[in-house]
């Protein structure tokens, strides 16, 4: 059950970009509609905006891209700019920490270009300030001097588009989120998709693979393109070192079982996590900073990274005394469940239920 302090950073099936690998990702992204597979909702909306555009002579409005990180983002941001005839500019709020980045960013635009804004709920408030009138005017507004001889100076900018790509849409305050015409929300990939995306991006690589192969590495990543391409790159050397070089099913099996990963996807912190719960606190309740002092993990990566997909399997909930385990995650684990203890789960995720109605 231990967990070491660094394994979070060596997840292979963690949803954000693992530093070093954002080469071989860009390798792997659609650059058109056509290419991109699934979020077909977002993807045939996205095609209207994109072609009424295009027949006014007109820059797209404004874009808001939300959903769980990995989902492809950063990849319609590209397409967007590609499909506009325009470049991306790519930076992120954290970066973003003065005014006068922005102001820099703004003023190299030129006409048809796409800003792309990632984590864009982290902008401080300064900054939002400067981008208002810079999304509905097209000018940036700027305070020469101090004290009674100040004077304010508007430069005019050339039409573009902002997109922004955010993992949590509720902390965008109001007045920004208001700005941007078009919001599209992004939904975990289906395995059959990712069996898809698996397929393509082995193909780019030169890897020989099979339906069943691609299929067994799919239903393991967590509805993610990222972490499937991930899994892709690491099985395939497991399948040529230890294999025939070809990503078949047992090759992909053999690739899962390796790095510790099973077959819904759970890694050794996910288990931990389960089994903290159940062999420390009897199957919950625990609070979240009791069992990130337990596991020697910050609170943050267990409630953004373990428990949704944790939730999403039912292996988890969240009540309001703390976090419990569900019958379900005792049959995964090969664990059984006590009579006391099933009764408990029971009733907490009634609460639960009961909670987010």
């Amino acid at each position: 059950m231990e967990v070491s302090d660094t394994a979070f950073d060596s997840r292979l099936v963690r949803p954000d970009a693992i530093p070093g690998e954002t080469e071989t990702e860009y390798s792997l992204r659609p650059h058109t509609l056509e290419e991109y597979i699934g979020q077909e909702k977002a993807k045939n909306n996205l095609k209207v905006f994109l072609e009424a555009a295009k027949m006014r002579g007109e820059p797209l409005d404004h874009l808001l891209l939300y959903g769980p990180p990995g989902l492809g983002k950063t990849t319609l941001a590209g397409i967007v700019a590609h499909e506009m005839g325009g470049q991306i500019r790519i930076t992120s709020g954290p970066a973003i920490e003065k005014p006068g980045d922005l102001a820099a960013l703004l003023t190299n635009l030129e006409a048809g270009d796409v800003l792309f804004i990632d984590e864009i709920h982290r902008l401080s408030r300064q900054v939002e300030e400067v981008l208002y009138p810079a999304m509905e005017d097209y000018a940036l507004d700027i305070m020469i001097g101090k004290g009674p001889s100040a004077q304010s100076i508007r430069i005019n900018l050339p039409q573009f588009t902002l997109i922004g790509a955010t993992t949590r849409a509720g902390q965008l305050t109001g007045p920004l989120r208001d700005r941007f015409g078009v919001t599209l929300k992004l939904e975990l990939y289906s395995p059959q998709e990712l069996a898809t995306i698996i397929r393509r991006s082995a193909d780019i690589l030169g890897i020989d693979s099979t339906p069943e192969g691609a299929l067994a590495l799919a239903k393991c990543s967590r509805g993610t393109p990222r972490v499937a391409n991930r899994l892709l790159r690491r099985a395939r050397d497991f399948a040529q070192v230890m294999g025939s070089g070809v990503l078949d099913e047992n090759s992909a099996r053999m690739a899962l079982r390796q790095m510790d990963i099973d077959a819904e996807g759970l890694d050794t912190l996910d288990r931990s996590v389960l089994r903290g719960i159940i062999e420390m606190y009897g199957g919950g309740p625990v609070g979240l900073e009791t069992l990130a002092a337990l596991l020697g993990e910050e609170a943050i990566t267990l409630e953004d990274v373990c428990e949704p997909y944790l939730m999403q399997l039912g292996y988890l909930t969240r009540t309001p005394r703390g976090r419990c385990v569900t019958l379900a995650a005792y049959a995964h684990l090969g664990l059984r469940a006590p009579t006391q203890a099933s009764a408990y789960v029971d009733e907490s995720f009634q609460l639960s239920l009961e909670d987010e109605s």
